[in-house]
C-alpha cells in the first residue's frame, strides 16, 4: 500500500497578524487608530481567505 507524502498545508495568520498591526500603525498615524485597525483586519481576511482558498485547491488536486 503506497503512502502519500504528508504535505504540511499553508498558513495566513502571519498575513492577518501583520495586516492588522500595519492598519493600526497606519491609522493611528492619521488620528484614527480603530479605523486603521478595522481596515487591517478587512485587508488581512481577504488575504487569509485568498490563502485558504489556494491550498485547499492544491489540496483537491493531489
Amino acid at each position: 500500500m503506497a503512502q502519500s507524502p504528508s504535505r504540511t498545508p499553508m498558513a495566513g495568520g502571519f498575513l492577518l497578524a501583520i495586516s492588522l498591526l500595519a492598519g493600526t500603525i497606519l491609522g493611528a498615524g492619521r488620528g484614527q487608530a480603530s479605523i486603521g485597525f478595522v481596515a487591517g483586519l478587512g485587508v488581512g481576511l481577504v488575504l487569509l481567505l485568498a490563502i485558504w482558498l489556494i491550498d485547499r485547491a492544491r489540496t483537491r488536486r493531489g
